[in-house]
């Protein structure tokens, strides 16, 4: 059923590292043209790091494990692309349709192609305030087995009750060179983490004792946004409050609601939190390949 393109399917065929990354972040998640630098920083950082970049995706009905150059185009677009969670990719199949695989639909995907690592810039999560809203992340989290390298979940959530959630699923959140959870666009949550890493290597190897034990879930990896430009949690809180105000008196939520609450951020902060954003996304791809290539190296 997976569309995967050749020179992706001779590396996954000859054991070499592989990276998996979301096309919805492009198609739905940052404007142009930061959707078009943050293709390149993802890609050049995976190729930098030694492994092979693959951006999932479906295109006109058919899952596909990497992008042809005339497609990447239609999907920086974004004109005519669902957004498809892995609830979704069925449908999108039947009805031939183009299709950005979220988080949870990208685990998918990957996970079926053989592809054991996957970068993205932050997960989903319980969202803030009521009705109780949670994203599909969560669940795929809990039953793929897959290193997942982020800046933690994304801030507009409710950080705790994520956190909280990943307990009870069973999926183990590392902190790589951490012991704080990061929140996105800063450095520090004041959520302290059970466990932390010192190298892609011993990431690697807890992801091995994880899958040795027949343990099931992801292993979610989270590193903090490069210091030198993060933002003050206090202003990242004042941001995600004001957008949240925002998106309730414009009557936004459901699948519409993530890219609007990241748009009103990125407007309230002057563009700053964009800026952070494009540096996770290129820094999260750099670790997940290192991670990859030490998985392959150590057999």
């Amino acid at each position: 059923m997976i569309r995967i393109l050749p020179d992706l399917r001779r590396a996954i065929a000859g054991g070499e590292a592989v990276v998996a990354l979301e096309s919805s972040v492009i198609a739905q998640g940052l404007p142009s043209p930061a959707n078009r630098d943050a293709v390149e920083r993802m890609t050049a950082a995976v190729r930098g790091a030694g492994a092979h970049p693959a951006i999932t995706a479906v295109v006109r009905g058919v899952p596909a494990l990497g992008l042809e150059p005339g497609e990447l185009e239609r999907f920086l677009t974004g004109n005519g692309v669902r957004k498809v969670s892995a609830r979704d990719l069925a449908l999108a199949v039947v009805q031939g349709a183009d299709g950005a695989t979220t988080v949870a639909a990208s685990l998918a995907l990957a996970h079926r192609a053989g592809v054991p690592v996957f970068a993205t810039g932050g997960i989903g999560g319980v969202h803030r305030g009521s009705p109780f809203d949670e994203s599909a992340d969560l669940v795929e989290l809990a039953h793929t087995p897959m290193v997942v390298v982020c800046a933690g979940a994304k801030a507009i959530l409710d950080l705790p009750a994520t956190m909280e959630r990943l307990e009870t699923l069973g999926v183990p959140v590392v902190g790589f060179r951490t012991s704080e959870l990061p929140g996105f666009y800063t450095v520090d949550t004041g959520l302290r983490l059970s466990a932390r890493a010192e190298s892609a290597a011993e990431i690697a190897a807890i992801f091995r004792a994880h899958r040795a034990l027949g343990r099931t879930q992801a292993l979610v990896v989270v590193q903090p946004p490069p210091a030198g430009i993060a933002l003050p949690r206090v202003e990242v809180e004042r941001a995600v409050q004001h957008a949240l105000d925002r998106a309730r008196a414009d009557g936004v939520r459901g699948a519409a609601a993530t890219p609007y609450l990241l748009a009103a951020v990125t407007a309230v902060t002057d563009g700053r939190s964009l800026g952070v954003n494009l540096a996770l996304l290129e820094r999260n791809a750099w670790l997940a390949a290192e991670v990859a290539v030490a998985m392959v190296g150590a057999g």
